[in-house]
């Protein structure tokens, strides 16, 4: 092996993974709230519209027929209106 295959390999072993942690019962509970009009706190804002889509990393808000993507680590709280 040259050393430039050594690089390469050594390269690819410390490169870069992501990591995104799941709340099975935050996922579950928006599961329940899909389609649903809900106020949503983050750590930066306050979200108000409908549960479009679900996914156990993030969610889609439509707020007035703007999509947003929350991170469910950034969510603070839920109520549904």
């Amino acid at each position: 092996m040259s050393n430039q295959d050594q690089e390469r390999a050594g390269y690819e072993q410390s490169s870069p993974k992501m990591v995104s942690l799941v709340d099975p019962y935050v996922y579950q509970a928006f599961q329940s709230l899909l389609g649903k009009h809900v106020v949503v706190q983050t750590t930066k804002e306050s979200l108000r519209g409908v549960v479009c889509d679900v996914k156990p990393d993030h969610i889609v808000i439509d707020v007035s027929g703007a999509q947003f993507f929350v991170r469910t680590q950034t969510i603070i709280w839920v109520m549904p209106y």
